[in-house]
């Protein structure tokens, strides 16, 4: 597997310069200087980083995203980070610990958009299965807009033991669940949590359902029963936050 990949899209490519990844070399369409390329090229320059002018074709041969915005970086694959990195996170913006626990999202474009929203709402970090699920790719960074080069993501052998280590360090585990007893907006999710949220089909598995300390629903008024689930991640993601900034 290649250390290397590609981050697409001008936002993207502009956090990536800020974050922490190594930029071997921006790609940038020839002929474009509009907007955030100036300032990409500008970045670009103080950080001493090299760009390459392609042709516009060169770009689109490479995009696994299909919106590349004229503007593409070549940079060390992600670096998955370890659980104490969330909690040092959490340590260092002394906060309770924030963690929003995936089981099984396969859609890079969710996993992009959850990743997004968690970096917004304030968790400090999400936890993802090695087996069965989206990793990070070009088309995550593009949907998250950047928001991966600032969120902790773990990859992780098995859910469910992991939410024992994060009870142990004093977590409380909600699961988002269509079963849920209690409406997501009736609990109390200000100090430290765990958000679990499942499959996009089959929701969430039996035996990391079972390890949920509390089941929550969304409440339904409408036809459809469902909603996706980087918006229902979002919707209590962001109950998380309004309750914490209660004073």
């Amino acid at each position: 597997m290649s250390n290397q990949q590609y981050i697409e899209g001008r936002n993207p490519v502009l956090e990536g310069i800020k974050g922490q990844r190594e930029i071997e070399k921006i790609l940038i369409a020839e002929g474009a200087n509009q907007g955030s390329i100036k300032k990409i090229k500008g970045m670009a320059k103080d950080n001493n980083i090299m760009i390459q002018y392609v042709h516009r074709n060169k770009l689109d041969s490479l995009s696994e995203t299909g919106n590349h915005q004229g503007v593409m970086a070549l940079v060390t694959s992600y670096e998955y980070k370890d659980i104490e990195d969330i909690f040092a996170l959490a340590e260092e913006r002394d906060e309770h610990p924030f963690v929003i626990i995936l089981d099984e999202i396969e859609d890079p474009h969710n996993l992009g958009s959850i990743i997004r929203t968690a970096e917004c709402a304030g968790a400090h970090g999400i936890i993802i299965p090695k087996r069965r699920s989206a990793s990070v790719t070009a088309v995550v960074s593009k949907t998250s807009a950047g928001a991966v080069e600032y969120m902790p993501v773990v990859k992780v052998s098995n859910i469910a033991y992991t939410m024992d280590q994060l009870k142990d360090k004093g977590l409380w585990i909600y699961g988002a669940d269509m079963d849920g007893k209690e409406d997501y907006f009736d609990v109390d999710i200000k100090g430290p949590v765990g958000i679990v949220v499942g499959n996009e089909g089959k929701g969430i598995g039996r035996l990391v359902k079972e390890k949920c300390d509390f089941l929550i629903k969304i409440p339904m008024k409408g036809k459809v029963t469902s909603l996706n689930a980087s918006v229902s991640a979002s919707i209590i993601m962001y109950e998380v936050l309004r309750q914490r900034s209660l004073r």
